[in-house]
């Protein structure tokens, strides 16, 4: 039996034609069953829904063979016991520092302030302003984050930006984009060693449907 662990929304929905390109498709829609682990046309195949940020831990730990999970998701939790074989190129976003409008963070920056960051990617937003020698306080939160800045509890964010309109409609706009993002495919390197042809299988029908730039 293949598990395949995914979330639901968004990554869910873009990696449905990847499964069909290797003959798999879910046989219930996530959004209207109550079911947890989720059969597909294929007797050896399942897809387990989980947590977004808990894909890693379920492939890693072997509650999953694969799954499907952004780069944000993948660098905050590190990759060990991990095989990464493909950038998916779906699900794709960036992660900026946004700030209030009328907060000059470019002044900020360069007269050397320390600033207070509220994100809940912490080790990325970490790594990001250490490079830049930026000496920075991170407050960890876990939703909500446009409100930080305009609580006065952050002078800015560290998030996932798509459209941007969430940050145009609490007045914030993004002073500096950290990275681009997308969603990997990741696999559990014993899981690979053990049923190497299917998993493989797998893997090559999804890098076959993957956009190429």
């Amino acid at each position: 039996m293949i598990t395949l662990a995914l979330s639901k929304g968004r990554i869910f929905d873009e990696t449905l034609p990847m499964l069909a390109a290797a003959g798999i498709e879910v046989t219930e829609d996530p959004e209207k069953s109550r079911k947890l682990i989720l059969a597909t046309n294929q007797p050896d195949v399942r897809v387990v829904l989980v947590r977004a940020s808990d894909v890693p831990t379920y492939v890693q730990w072997g509650g999953a063979d694969m799954g499907v999970t952004g780069l944000d998701t993948l660098i905050e939790h590190g990759n060990a016991g991990l095989y990464v074989p493909l950038d998916l190129k779906i699900s794709a976003c960036r992660m900026s520092v946004a700030a209030r409008a009328d907060f000059d963070y470019a002044h900020a920056v360069r007269q050397g302030s320390r600033l207070k960051i509220a994100t809940k990617f912490v080790g990325i937003a970490r790594n990001f302003f250490a490079e830049k020698g930026v000496h920075v306080d991170l407050i960890k939160l876990y939703g909500s984050m446009e409100l930080a800045p305009l609580t006065g509890l952050a002078d800015a964010i560290v998030d996932i930006v798509s459209t941007g309109n969430t940050l145009r409609a609490n007045n914030l706009v993004e002073v500096e984009q950290i990275m681009d993002i997308s969603a990997r495919l990741v696999v559990n390197q014993a899981a690979l060693k053990l049923n190497r042809e299917p998993i493989r299988r797998i893997i090559d029908a999804f890098a076959s449907a993957t956009p190429q730039s």
